[in-house]
């Protein structure tokens, strides 16, 4: 039985511009990525308060040539770019009961609890 090639051209993958880098293998820049997760651990998971640490992360791989060189004041890292005044969400409104959507009183439209003589309407 012949196999099913339904493009006689050849197919050429290219590789994305940006997002995919090498792995650490050696393991180069270990410490900075702990660093940063045990940050990320320690502030549950409010990533701007462990900016250095990805910074410092980042510059790890770019140095031991992992990624790219770029500048990290256009990858999010410039001084004018910091998170100010940030506050986290206290789930007040749900721990005094509240249930997104249970406010609205509006019939029910699912097919199946309709009549059904209103089903194709």
């Amino acid at each position: 039985m012949s196999s099913m090639n339904f493009s006689s051209s050849k197919q050429f993958v290219r590789p994305p511009q940006r997002g995919i880098f090498p792995l650490d293998h050696d393991a180069e820049c270990k410490v900075f990525m702990k660093r940063y997760l045990e940050c990320l651990k320690e502030s549950r998971d409010v990533h701007h308060k462990c900016r250095d640490l990805s910074k410092d992360y980042l510059q790890c791989r770019m140095d031991h040539q992992l990624m790219a060189k770029e500048n990290l004041d256009e990858m999010g890292y410039g001084s004018d770019q910091k998170v100010v005044g940030a506050e986290e969400y206290d789930k007040s409104k749900e721990k005094a009961g509240f249930v997104a959507g249970k406010h609205i009183d509006k019939p029910n439209s699912w097919f199946w609890e309709r009549k059904k003589k209103d089903w194709f309407q």
